[in-house]
């Protein structure tokens, strides 16, 4: 039986990406808008029954374009984004890291957009059938859950069929929840498309008249892909729906309109949002005996056709394998400047779309290369042998590890071509292309090999290699697999037959009673499939592009699940292993252009709004943004500093200066130095790509674990904990009235008349002000009130009569009537945070019982797998004879532990051992023992490093996690023991807290 994936509710990064597009809508009227779907018919086609007027439902925008331009930079403010200086389209761009749950977020948005404002349509537009039947297949998934969400919401969503064009009629004149799913080639074809044409199907009239007059909202999933490039038919497109406004939702936008929310890759890997990402790397030395020619790729245009191809070039430090560019009739031996290519020329190239070749011309005979393919490489496929075999090799050893804990591991190859893993006899049977034969005999290899095979057999996965692995492609009409492309409506098909089989497949791979675990493809699987339980990505083929190079690892990001579909966390579990042809280094390094050029990441750069969303307490105590302007004067300064340069570009003497801790900051941001040091070490930074061959399996250090100190210590700290959470209602209700009764006057609006003298010049036109005249009090008329209690019900989420009491004891009710929606915005806020300190403190721990705990033992029998960059090596005080650390903060901590004689045995704690909390898992820092100068007393630590030892610095989530954490130690101290649970920033803090 196929598992059923849980989906969370309440992470933290997604609740903000829904929140910022609600929050360009803020004071929009509840409500949507009628309209006619049909025309009337005369009255005998009336009487037959087939001319009846219905009444369509659309949505409604009641906001001007000030408000909306205001409400956008407030959004973007708040989430560290710049600015928009105007509104000229009503375009908003949502940037999410490739699985961390797109999908998700933009379909919990729509329901959201319902509940709060009304809105009831939505049209997704896909730049393909694999991200349609993607879609289409997350709806299904997610139905029941977001249901139980949203009371039962009624909702509608089908894909869009040019042959049953019955459904738009009723997308337009149902009044629930409508999604139609469409791929953008079957909407920007006035000529083609059905949707433009007239059709009784829908009362004689174009399907696109019904769906312009419902003003839907359009989410545009992957726009890059759907825009259509420099002549925009997807764009256009888009624009003739007459949409309210557009989302559009991506990890890698090339047009950025006006972004409301970035959760680039760095903030993704850094939070531990998707897997880590490590290389393993087959690069070829010293094989350059004979002429080699590798075809990467072919190119045209109007007026040329060329090709890419990789050569052995002569340098100035020795012979290389490098990429060049060629044309019919190039010289070989002029081009890589070698005798060995004597008489070696560029003959014919093809770029026809599937059939491309070049011609290799060389002495007494002629060679055809297509893509991927070489001549005079050394051993012929032995380097793809060797590929699929590390491949493997890296399956088993994660299998080995993780199927015990619930998890089914998955690897992905990517090849070339189809007929060089699945080919057909004369009779259209199926037989094994030359990369099915090489996986069966290597995986069967390493299957009877003595580190393999008994413990393959303890786990239940022992078997044969045929059972173990399949392709995904395209599928003909005859329904043999093929080369995907989508350029024509024919190819689109065979995609579709292709796609409908692994979309139904996506959940079932990840059951144990599945004994399909190493998945072949050639393009399908690019995007629009994504499986969390993938491990291993093996390119067999070449990666052409950088987009294609993210697209490719993005198959494999997601987090994995258990076989109850839980999300499982934490890189010691999440990593995904990338088997390539090139450098390690030149893999990271390419992956990094991408990511700048499709990202709002520009690493080493910091602009000038990058502090603009650092938290703030206004004399009320309500939370409050560092803003733009503030923001800006801080850039200035460390660019006058010389930290950064003049693109704001990071100098060597900042990175100095963030290392030893010199960094000064004028008087005004000294209090937030430590969030500004937060933004400066990230923005300063480069993407981390680990490589394989530096992972190493950490031991345990016997004689620390064996040691009587750390026996005491871990009695001290192993027991396990449950909490209940109690939410004080009244206590509640009392702290949100106190903290609005005590907070600033609320100003009604105000006009205020300037006059200035405007000089047209040589140098251009100023303005110089002259006069300005006192504010003038605009009165708000009673009609203009919203109400107040559905606002801010939708905003909190809590009852009406909740909100009621709040705001009645609060005494602050005249403020509403002066200015309704600065009232409700500083409501919200203020409430929000008071549920977030209710439910801190409100949960409680109290200890198990003694027979649950976590088992020494553990550290010897659970692996503990880190990388040479990432630890500390030979740390003799620590329960690891390696100390694997996440940080350069837990770098330097690790090393002041080692350094101190105070310190007489300590623990980086790994992945196992945990705390149970409302948020999920909590994994501490450090377990240490402190022995004073005398020897007479020992201290009983378990240390939380943090950039900042403030809570309110840390994310909301970090914050809550670190207080539960916190709580659940106590409940031990109140159970007997005597281990202090302690947040520092560094080792010097951590100090503080001894005697």
């Amino acid at each position: 039986m196929a598992m059923k994936l849980r989906f969370e509710a309440d992470l933290d990064y997604q609740a903000d990406a829904v929140e910022a597009v609600c929050g360009l809508f803020k004071g929009q009227e509840f409500g949507h808008s009628e309209f006619t779907a049909l025309p009337q018919y005369p009255v005998a086609q009336a009487e037959m029954g087939i001319g009846r007027s219905a009444l369509g439902v659309g949505n409604r925008l009641s906001l001007s374009g000030g408000d909306l331009l205001r409400n956008l930079n407030d959004v973007q403010v708040r989430n560290g984004l710049e600015p928009s200086r105007s509104l000229a389209s009503l375009d908003f761009t949502v940037e999410m890291e490739t699985g961390t749950g797109k999908t998700y977020v933009y379909t919990r948005s729509i329901f959201e957009l319902n509940k709060r404002f009304g809105f009831t349509k939505f049209v997704v537009v896909v730049p393909s059938v694999a991200i349609k039947e993607g879609v289409y297949k997350s709806l299904q998934m997610t139905e029941d859950h977001f249901k139980s969400l949203y009371a039962n919401t009624p909702f509608g969503y089908f894909i869009y069929d040019s042959s049953k064009l019955g459904v738009v009629r009723n997308f337009a004149t149902s009044s629930d929840v409508q999604i139609m799913i469409v791929t953008v080639g079957a909407i920007n074809k006035r000529d083609v498309n059905n949707l433009y044409k007239d059709s009784e199907k829908v009362g004689g009239e174009k399907p696109l008249d019904l769906i312009q007059a419902t003003n839907p909202i359009i989410i545009v999933d992957e726009p890059q892909s759907v825009d259509g490039g420099l002549e925009g038919r997807g764009r256009a497109a888009l624009g003739e729906m007459r949409p309210l406004c557009t989302l559009r939702y991506s990890a890698t936008h090339a047009d950025k309109h006006h972004m409301v929310y970035c959760l680039d890759a760095v903030d993704a890997y850094e939070r531990k949002l998707v897997k880590q990402i490590e290389v393993a790397s087959a690069t070829v030395s010293d094989a350059y005996n004979s002429p080699y020619v590798r075809l990467i790729s072919v190119e045209s245009n109007k007026s040329n056709i060329w090709a890419n191809v990789e050569l052995d070039v002569a340098t100035a430090h020795g012979v290389s394998r490098q990429r060049r560019r060629v044309q019919d009739g190039d010289d070989l031996e002029r081009v890589t400047r070698r005798e060995l290519y004597r008489n070696y020329r560029i003959g014919e190239i093809r770029a026809a779309r599937g059939d491309e070749f070049v011609e290799l011309r060389m002495p007494g005979t002629e060679h055809w290369l297509r893509i991927g393919e070489a001549h005079g490489d050394a051993g012929g496929d032995a380097v793809q042998r060797e590929m699929i075999r590390r491949a493997i090799k890296e399956h088993l050893d994660k299998e080995i590890r993780l199927r015990p804990q619930g998890i089914k591991v998955l690897t992905l190859f990517f090849v070339e071509r189809v007929d060089k893993y699945r080919r057909y006899d004369e009779e259209g049977n199926r037989v094994k292309g030359e990369y099915a034969r090489i996986f069966e005999q290597e995986h069967d290899r390493w299957a009877r090999h003595p580190d393999y095979q008994e413990r393959l057999r303890e786990i239940g996965v022992a078997g044969a290699g045929a059972e173990a692995h399949d392709g995904y492609f395209s599928i003909d009409k005859k329904g043999q697999a093929v080369d995907t492309a989508e350029n024509n409506q024919a190819h689109r098909d065979n995609a579709e037959r292709g796609y409908n089989l692994i979309m139904r497949d996506k959940e079932r791979l990840l059951s144990f009673e599945t004994p399909l675990r190493f998945i072949f493809s050639h393009s399908a699987l690019r995007e629009g499939w994504d499986n969390p339980n993938v491990f291993q990505i093996c390119s067999l083929r070449d990666i052409q592009t950088e987009h294609e190079r993210r697209q490719t690892i993005g198959r494999g990001l997601r987090l994995c699940v258990n076989q109850d579909g839980e999300r499982v966390r934490g890189f010691e579990i999440n990593t995904l292993t990338v088997i390539a042809t090139e450098p390690f280094e030149e893999f990271a390094e390419n992956l990094q252009k991408e990511v700048e050029s499709e990202t709002c990441i520009r690493f080493g750069v910091i602009e000038r709004h990058r502090f603009a969303s650092i938290p703030v307490v206004d004399e009320s105590g309500v939370g409050a943004r560092l803003g733009f302007e503030r923001s800006q004067r801080l850039w200035n300064y460390l660019r006058e500093q010389g930290f950064l340069n003049g693109e704001g570009k990071a100098q060597d003497a900042l990175r100095s200066a963030l290392s030893d801790g010199t960094l000064t900051l004028p008087d005004e941001f000294e209090g937030l130095r430590e969030q500004v040091i937060l933004v400066l070490r990230k923005w300063a930074g480069r993407l981390q790509i680990k490589n394989a061959d530096e992972r190493k399996k950490v031991a345990p250090r016997r004689a620390v674990l064996e040691s009587a100190e750390f026996k005491e210590l871990w009695d001290r700290i192993k027991h396990k904990t449950t909490y209940r959470v109690r939410f004080d209602n009244e206590g509640l209700i009392r702290r949100c009235a106190d903290a609005l009764k005590a907070s600033p006057l609320i100003p009604a609006a105000r006009l205020q008349w300037r006059t200035a003298d405007i000089a047209i010049e040589h140098g251009g036109v100023s303005a110089t002000e002259t006069e300005n005249s006192a504010p003038i009090t605009l009165g708000t008329q009673a009609a203009d009130l919203p109400d107040l209690l559905t606002e801010l019900e939708s905003q909190t989420r809590l009852t009406r009569r909740t909100i009621a009491r709040i705001v009645k004891e609060s005494e602050r009710l005249e403020d509403f009537t002066r200015n309704p929606q600065a009232f409700i915005a500083r409501s919200t806020e203020i409430i929000n945070r008071g549920k977030i300190d209710a439910l801190v403190d409100g949960v409680k721990y109290q200890k198990v019982g003694d027979g649950e705990y976590y088992a020494q033992e553990l550290f010897e029998t659970q692996e503990l797998v880190g990388y040479l960059k990432n630890m500390l090596p030979d740390a003799r005080k620590s329960a690891y004879e390696d100390v694997v650390f996440d940080s350069h903060n837990e770098e330097r901590f690790a090393q002041q532990l080692e350094l101190s004689a105070a310190i007489k045995v300590y623990a980086k704690l790994p992945g196992w051992f945990q705390a149970p909390t409302p948020l999920g898992p909590y994994n501490p820092d450090w377990a240490v023992v402190v022995q004073d100068e005398n020897g007479a007393e020992r201290l009983y630590f378990v240390v939380e490093t943090k950039g900042s030892s403030q809570l309110s610095d840390l994310r909301r989530s970090e914050a809550m996690k670190t207080k539960w954490g916190e709580a659940h130690f106590e409940a031990l101290r109140e159970a007997g023991s005597s281990a202090k649970y302690v947040v520092a920033k560094d080792f010097d803090e951590f100090t503080r807290h001894w005697p």
